[in-house]
């Protein structure tokens, strides 16, 4: 068994991993639909859900299983088709599952779970962790809230159709090297206090949570890498370098400030990083 990692990023949330022969996908959404949502005045919460078949043909090959950390649409949307191609089993919540259900995934490869799971794969583990969404403005407020449970629900047309959810983190172990996926500026440091991963995949700095980085040092210790993770424009093309709307570079302040022993790992898109 190798004791090398590979990671690349596809942009936004989305990540590859491989090793030991087998490759995890985080959030894999590579059509970077235009929706106005990066642009002030312009997001179109009716914007019809497209999917880049060629986009995905292109950066997404083989895959063993796909983590997804909540169903808005430039996380999930792709999952559909990134799952018949690859057949990879796919973990979620029960509304996840119900709008993929919902979208055409095949219901054999997807698998309910809702944090506190530990699964162990040929190659790998998944440990599944109860997160929350990250919220703007003075009420704090969420993007297409809510949840789908029960049946599946009619098939989601636009954009807004693809709530929330729930919020999931997840730690995948490849032998010695663990990387903690947080996509959100918000988490539950009671649940991961004392997980000590190789990679930490976290946001940049956000205002409306008070000692962001601090406290998720703390619960999480000075891993020996720090990534950042959804901090581009996810409606630009993907083949450009990435626009840092969301703190990608200002994280790495955040890093030699509060956990100095780390190494801060900024990646453009579709950069690879290797670790063993």
């Amino acid at each position: 068994m190798t004791s090398e990692v590979h990671v690349r990023w596809l942009g936004t949330n989305a990540w590859e991993v491989t090793g030991n022969g087998a490759t995890v996908l985080v959030d894999p959404y590579v059509s970077r639909t235009y929706t106005g949502a990066t642009k002030p005045g312009q997001f179109n919460p009716e914007t019809p859900i497209a999917i880049d078949e060629a986009a995905v043909d292109e950066h997404i090959g083989a895959a063993d299983s796909i983590l997804i950390t909540h169903a808005h649409f430039d996380h999930i949307a792709d999952v559909p088709y990134v799952a018949e191609k690859t057949g990879a089993t796919v973990l979620g919540t029960e509304t996840h599952l119900n709008l993929l259900r919902a979208m055409g995934t095949p219901a054999g490869q997807l698998a309910q779970v809702g944090g506190g799971e530990l699964y162990q794969f040929e190659d790998y583990t998944v440990e599944v962790f109860r997160s929350s969404h990250g919220v703007t403005g003075k009420h704090k407020s969420l993007l297409f809230p809510g949840t789908r449970p029960g049946e599946a629900p009619d098939r989601p047309a636009v954009i807004k159709d693809l709530v929330e959810g729930g919020s999931l983190a997840y730690l995948v172990t490849f032998g010695g090297v663990s990387l903690y996926f947080n996509a959100v500026p918000s988490f539950h440091e009671r649940e991961i206090a004392g997980i000590r991963p190789t990679v930490l995949f976290m946001q940049g700095p956000n205002p409306n949570y008070p000692d962001y980085e601090e406290r998720l040092f703390a619960a999480v210790g000075s891993p020996p890498y720090v990534i950042p993770t959804h901090w581009d424009d996810y409606e630009e093309p993907l083949t450009e370098p990435a626009v840092d709307l969301f703190g990608g570079a200002a994280l790495g302040e955040k890093v030699a400030q509060y956990s100095p022993d780390s190494e801060f790992v900024l990646l453009d898109h579709l950069e690879s990083f290797t670790i063993g």
